[in-house]
């Protein structure tokens, strides 16, 4: 798989942007501050309908503007597609597929995978558990149309029966009750379906995991990730009746797979709370690695890397590790200068320069 090319207008701080990609490994390098994540964020856009940076659309567009566009070229195993995606200031966005409007966002799911890679990734072990949901949710999504579809609907009930419990008083009505119990049937049919995926997503994760960290640490640790649901499929019937009280109470549903979380251990520790920051910055490379392992085995094609400024954040033999790990995906890497790269054993195929929300091709004249 890969990104061909891609159009902005009026995005961030781009006005027009037109840009084609090769299909190895490309370099976009700027100063910090001038746009060169915005490209980034545009095609990670295209990949999931929303923004890595939890922006909202009209955050996105250029200020002074209504709307902003994105045009997005790719080939998936030798299908090419184009995305049009149509930002609109108070407004829905608009999405065609090869010129066919969608009416989901969801749809646009799968036909672009992207692993991101940035900064705050290398935070995803000692961050809050939002950030370790966050991360098997987008994965997931990309990957299984059966598990967005239930976290669609589970994320709906959720926010429907948190309304319904604002709305009714301490001491209920029978028909409240009725009610609730409704709303119960669906958060338990849709959150088992979640945590058996989830499930399933983590031992298919530690299959691959554990070499890769392995490996990257000379043999020295092993890494495992275990899964905390919030609560059994089992018991989620029965549990979430014994919690309603509180439920009442604090207006709030409080157990479900919107409070799991991830735990991971190198050598029987958990790394959250024992491990150094070199450990906690490893792990968090190795699970991105084994994300990359995983997309290749399920859709039996490469997804495309984003590496976005994050090879400054890392040693030099981590950085060889991940260099030599990406031979075959095309990445489009994201720095503020080729330094790094110059004594690396990575092949750079193209370079763009980012100047104030201006894109050049870079030229060996650039570097004198």
């Amino acid at each position: 798989m890969i990104v061909e090319s891609i159009d902005l207008k009026d995005f961030r701080n781009y006005s027009i942007l037109n840009m084609n990609f090769d299909k190895n490994v490309n370099i976009i390098y700027g100063d910090n501050a001038q746009g060169k994540t915005n490209i980034l964020e545009s095609l990670y856009i295209c990949s999931t309908s929303k923004s890595h940076r939890g922006s909202k659309d009209k955050e996105i567009i250029k200020i002074g503007c209504n709307e902003a566009h994105i045009k997005v070229n790719v080939k998936k195993n030798e299908i090419k597609y184009r995305i049009d995606m149509h930002l609109k200031q108070g407004k829905s966005k608009g999405i065609a597929i090869n010129g066919i409007p969608i009416k989901k966002a969801v749809e646009l799911f799968g036909i672009i995978n992207i692993v991101l890679f940035s900064p705050e990734d290398l935070n995803i072990i000692k961050n809050g558990p939002s950030e370790r949901r966050r991360f098997m949710d987008i994965e997931l999504s990309q990957l299984d149309k059966i598990y967005l579809n239930n976290l669609v609907n589970y994320n709906k009930v959720v926010n429907q029966r948190n309304k319904f419990l604002k709305e009714i008083s301490l001491i209920p009505s029978k028909e409240d009750l009725d009610m609730l119990d409704i709303w119960d049937m669906q958060l338990v049919r849709y959150g088992t379906e979640i945590i058996k995926r989830r499930t399933e997503f983590i031992n298919q994760i530690n299959d691959i995991i554990s070499v890769i960290h392995t490996n990257l640490t000379g043999g020295k640790e092993k890494l495992f990730i275990e899964y905390v649901p919030n609560v059994k499929v089992e018991d989620f019937d029965s549990e979430i009746r014994k919690v309603r009280d509180r439920d009442l109470r604090y207006k709030l549903t409080n157990i479900g797979p919107h409070k799991d979380d991830l735990c991971f251990y190198i050598n029987d520790q958990d790394v959250r709370k024992y491990g150094s920051q070199g450990q906690q910055r490893t792990a968090a490379l190795s699970l991105k690695l084994s994300e990359i392992e995983l997309v290749k085995t399920i859709i039996k094609d490469t997804p495309i890397l984003l590496l976005d400024d994050v090879l400054s954040e890392l040693d030099s033999n981590r950085q060889n590790f991940l260099v030599n790990s990406i031979g075959d995906i095309q990445t489009i890497i994201t720095c503020t200068g080729l330094d790094e790269f110059i004594n690396s054993r990575i092949n750079v195929n193209k370079i763009f320069r980012v100047i104030d929300g201006q894109v050049f091709d870079y030229k060996e004249s650039d570097s004198k």
